[in-house]
């Protein structure tokens, strides 16, 4: 028998009605969230249908997956945890946005590996100044919505909370203190004289590096890989999701939702709430 997780904004009690005729099981509304308990074991081609029709996140809980086991969360930054993609918005101030951006989208999609598509763009923005990331900072960057109610609800739960991103300190380093994050892991950019040299300082966090923060966390807490949530919205956060309890697209690229257990494409952050099972 199977879970399954209803939830956003456009979730009322007449279409979880529907959605329990066809799977059966026992349907309860929850705060945030409808959960359907003892569903029958879905296909996942006769999940993807009812996803099709439906305005609403419909997820199957993994087995493996115990809400009540959760120790960490750890999530990638950019268009995950926070609402935009910091180095194209600094490559604005560098009249070089599109050209980066088109970079980065097909970083995201898989079609250019991480590391080959950060170098390009980065070195792209040689001889830019520092205070660019400031503004960027300052005049672009929100937070994801329901970021502060999941914040609070892991908080609340004693559930750590890491950032990780291919992106920069710059910024990972100021959400740690403004959100109170436990962890945080990302790219240091060279500059000389307050000017970008257009290298990255050091190993570049990509995929493999987001997988061994991911462990690293896990043996540091010890905790098993399954007490962990794992969520991301591009190619490179693929395998730091595999090996996590429970991994969750968020408004994700195709290839991250084909491969992920569950998926927000109408939720906000808050929507790992109902996948905790929350109140």
């Amino acid at each position: 028998m199977t879970t399954i997780i209803l939830q956003g904004p456009q979730l009322n009690r007449d279409k979880a009605h529907a959605i329990v005729q066809r799977t059966g099981g026992s349907l309860t509304k929850r705060t945030h969230h409808y959960r359907i308990s003892g569903a029958n074991n879905l296909s996942s081609a006769q999940l993807t249908t009812l996803r099709e029709a439906a305005d609403f996140d419909i997820n199957r809980l993994p087995t493996r997956f115990d809400p009540a086991q959760v120790k960490l969360l750890i999530t990638d930054m950019d268009s995950t945890f926070i609402g935009i993609e910091c180095i194209d918005e600094i490559a604005d101030f560098a009249n070089l946005k599109p050209q980066v951006a088109a970079i980065t989208e097909s970083a995201m999609r898989g079609e250019i590996d991480f590391e080959t598509s950060l170098n390009r763009r980065v070195a792209l923005l040689k001889g830019l100044d520092t205070s660019a990331f400031q503004k960027v900072y300052d005049e672009r960057l929100n937070l994801n919505p329901g970021a502060d109610l999941m914040l609070a609800a892991l908080k609340e739960k004693g559930i750590k909370i890491a950032l990780v991103s291919g992106g920069f300190t710059f910024f990972t380093s100021r959400l740690k203190t403004r959100c109170g994050l436990d962890y945080t892991h990302a790219n240091v950019l060279e500059e000389i004289d307050g000017k970008l040299t257009g290298k990255v300082k050091g190993h570049i966090v990509g995929a493999e590096a987001k997988e061994q923060f991911l462990r690293k966390l896990c043996g540091e807490l010890n905790i098993e890989l399954n007490q962990a949530i794992a969520m991301g919205d591009g190619a490179n956060d693929l395998k730091m999701m595999a090996p996590a309890g429970l991994s969750i697209a968020y408004h994700a690229k195709p290839t991250v939702q084909a491969q992920a257990d569950t998926a927000f494409n109408y939720c906000g952050l808050d929507g790992v709430l109902g996948l905790l099972d929350c109140e």
